[in-house]
């Protein structure tokens, strides 16, 4: 419930402009909710229409991409990249090829990002892209046509110095490189830093695909040394979805002493109570690109079970949603608390709901938005980005030091501003204000921009 006028007068606005975009609302009452604690000191935010301007894109694009199929039919999507903030950096956020894409979808991730990018302390700024083109079950050179045309479009809102794309859901190494060729076939240049999530041989950083997903572990590791005296160490984790995010979550939950034993995909599933095998999980995901059922099938003892969200029902201490974004609702939510949970740390994009947040945290469960968690992927593109300028590769070791390094930072950042505000340990509303106050200021030394 937001009480502070400025805070509901516009968020009333944004209601009325953009009422047909749930998620997007979603996020911004999210963050309207936590900036109730700070706004009174902050007048200059209400007499510079800080707020105002904050929520509304600095650029939106959208357009069509047309491609043909292996079959000589000539396909249509629909192309989306919101520039959303650029107070501290040239736009940086992923592209999400996916059928669930619309503008809300790419508003919502661009006005998260604005956030997330600010914790990590690189200069970048907020944006996201993406399609409602599916890439699974399309062939190579079904995907190819589709990515040559879409980047056909994009190039001429994009660069180093501008805005900086990266992978997200459905976007790999594979799609990354079809886009990259295109670009820097139209530009006639190699401008490594326009995309990130490359291949290693051509400017690509290590540890990029892991990054995510280690990212994750290396907050929570933090998270519960700090509030619950504790680890990884022996606890029984649920891992949701089964992308790059999931896989390198599930891998260093093991490496940390945890026994992960649920991963799902977008139909079901698998429960392996002996602890998921990643080197089948891999196999199956990376490899043969196949459904996560292929895993029951092939492991003893494992089950596959009908319907994703259910496997919040699975007993856990710790649960990782790494899927989609509103993946968990309440049910999912009082299922974790039923069966003795004690943390939930987001790996993708706002997966709670509002609802199963207020479950979460009102049952005393640890719990860390995706804004603050997630942040090693782009923080690693950051990496990346950076070593493409100096014409240099760092080590694996190198990079996942760094990235270590930017997530236990974000985990302080997080806690100090809940101490800020009175409310010690409350991540969320942390990793909100901590992320705002670094844009707010810039924006402002900025002037009306």
């Amino acid at each position: 419930m937001l009480t502070n006028e400025y805070l509901k007068r516009v968020y009333e606005g944004v209601e009325k402009r953009d009422g047909h975009e749930p998620e997007f609302l979603q996020a911004v009452r999210e963050v309207f909710e936590s900036l109730e604690l700070v706004i009174d000191k902050h007048p200059e935010w209400e007499e510079n229409s800080l707020l105002e301007r904050f929520v509304e894109p600095e650029r939106v694009v959208e357009f069509r991409v047309p491609w043909v199929d292996d079959n000589g039919k000539v396909q249509v999507n629909r192309g989306y990249r919101v520039q959303f903030n650029s107070a501290i950096g040239p736009y940086k956020g992923g592209l999400r090829f996916h059928p669930s894409v619309n503008l809300s979808v790419i508003k919502f991730l661009g006005f998260e990002q604005i956030l997330k990018n600010s914790l990590t302390t690189l200069p970048m700024g907020g944006g996201k892209g993406g399609s409602d083109f599916d890439p699974k079950g399309k062939s190579d050179g079904e995907v190819m046509r589709f990515c040559q045309s879409f980047m056909t479009e994009l190039y001429r809102h994009i660069g180093q110095f501008t805005d900086t794309p990266a992978g997200d859901i459905g976007v790999g190494a594979r799609e990354i490189g079809y886009m990259f060729g295109q670009y820097k076939r139209i530009v006639d240049r190699f401008e490594g830093g326009v995309l990130t999530g490359k291949g290693i041989p051509y400017g690509g950083s290590l540890a990029r695909t892991q990054a995510t997903g280690f990212g994750v572990c290396y907050f929570s590791v933090e998270a519960l040394k700090h509030l619950r005296n504790d680890s990884y160490e022996g606890k029984t984790v649920i891992v949701s979805g089964s992308g790059n995010v999931a896989q390198y979550c599930a891998q260093k939950v093991t490496a940390f002493g945890g026994k992960v034993v649920a991963m799902s995909d977008s139909k079901g599933y698998v429960y392996d109570p002996n602890g998921i095998n990643l080197d089948v999980l891999f196999d199956i995901k990376q490899r043969r690109r196949a459904r996560i059922s292929v895993y029951a099938d092939e492991v003893p003892g494992s089950e596959y079970h009908e319907g994703c969200k259910n496997i919040w029902n699975v007993k856990c201490d710790i649960a990782h949603p790494c899927a989609s974004q509103n993946e968990m609702d309440a049910e999912g939510a009082q299922a974790l608390v039923d069966n003795g949970c004690m943390a939930v740390f987001e790996g993708a994009n706002m997966p709670l709901t509002p609802e199963a947040i207020e479950i979460v945290k009102s049952n005393g469960l640890l719990y860390s938005p995706g804004k603050a968690s997630n942040a090693g992927g782009v923080a690693t593109s950051g990496l990346e980005m950076s070593q493409n300028s100096i014409r240099m590769s760092w080590s694996f070791d190198e990079v996942d030091e760094k990235l270590h390094g930017i997530m236990k930072n974000i985990y302080k950042a997080c806690y100090d501003a809940s101490v800020e505000c009175g409310r010690p340990g409350d991540l969320m509303l942390g990793a909100n204000v901590a992320g705002f106050l670094k844009v707010a200021n810039a924006m402002l030394a900025q002037g009306v921009v």
